[in-house]
């Protein structure tokens, strides 16, 4: 199925908010682990979703999966590639997205050049990796730069990450860095966004920047929150999930 459901009634009780429908799209060769240690505080708001991409292996193609298996109407958080794909959403269908929150994330296509290169460069290393070590090794390499440095020594969260990687195939990780070395670029979008957004990122992230996500929500404008978690780096939600929980549900009750 292309969603998973996760936990969440929403509060009991006379009166009580009406939990609201909540899709959460994860990144690169993540699942619903990237999410797993925020839901039992988004389940006080929240009805959550986990979106699943399959075989996919281009974002717009990403998002009609989603967008397929989602509620009529919804809010809508994605992480690292997650985000990218949440913008293709909101371009296809605006009027089903009742707020967003864009976390440690990218809007820019590849870059001309040099830069575009050395990124191709970087991603075609991990996969050969992969494809000639296993992808439980390229996940090793990887997490090394994808979590706030003074975290490396921690056995639980990188055993955490790398597993949810290892569950993953090649294919999936060959179909999953096209589609974000064909990334659309989603400058124009940001403008046009009107929901309440919230722009999350690590401070500590090194892959999508703090500069990154002021850029996003300057773009958005005056719908767009921007939160940058400490101690974290780009796997924020795995990293501090107490404090980007708190920044959701803030989100969920603008």
């Amino acid at each position: 199925m292309p969603l998973r459901s996760a936990a969440g009634r929403g509060e009991a009780g006379a009166g009580a908010q009406a939990p609201t429908p909540l899709v959460l799209a994860p990144g690169l060769m993540c699942d619903r682990t990237v999410w797993e240690p925020l839901l039992p505080q988004l389940a006080r708001l929240a009805t959550c979703q986990v979106a699943e991409y399959g075989d996919a292996n281009d974002l717009e193609q990403m998002a009609r999966r989603l967008l397929d298996a989602a509620p009529q109407r919804f809010a809508l958080a994605g992480h690292s590639m997650g985000g990218r794909v949440a913008l293709e959403v909101v371009r296809a269908a605006p009027e089903r997205v009742v707020r967003l929150a864009l976390l440690d994330t990218g809007y820019r296509a590849l870059p001309a050049g040099e830069a575009g290169e050395e990124e191709t460069r970087k991603r075609h290393e991990l996969f050969a990796i992969a494809e000639q070590q296993g992808v439980r090794a390229m996940a090793q390499r990887w997490a090394q730069g994808m979590v706030d440095p003074d975290r490396l020594h921690d056995a639980a969260l990188i055993a955490a990450i790398v597993s949810m990687f290892e569950r993953k195939t090649v294919q999936t990780f060959a179909a999953q860095i096209r589609a974000l070395l064909e990334r659309p670029d989603a400058t124009e979008l940001l403008a046009r966004i009107r929901v309440p957004t919230l722009v999350l990122c690590g401070r500590q992230d090194g892959w999508a920047p703090v500069r990154q996500h002021e850029e996003i929500a300057a773009r958005i404008g005056g719908a767009a929150t921007l939160r940058v978690i400490e101690n974290a780096g780009h796997m924020c939600t795995m990293e501090q999930p107490a404090a980007v929980a708190k920044a959701l549900l803030q989100w969920l009750q603008r």
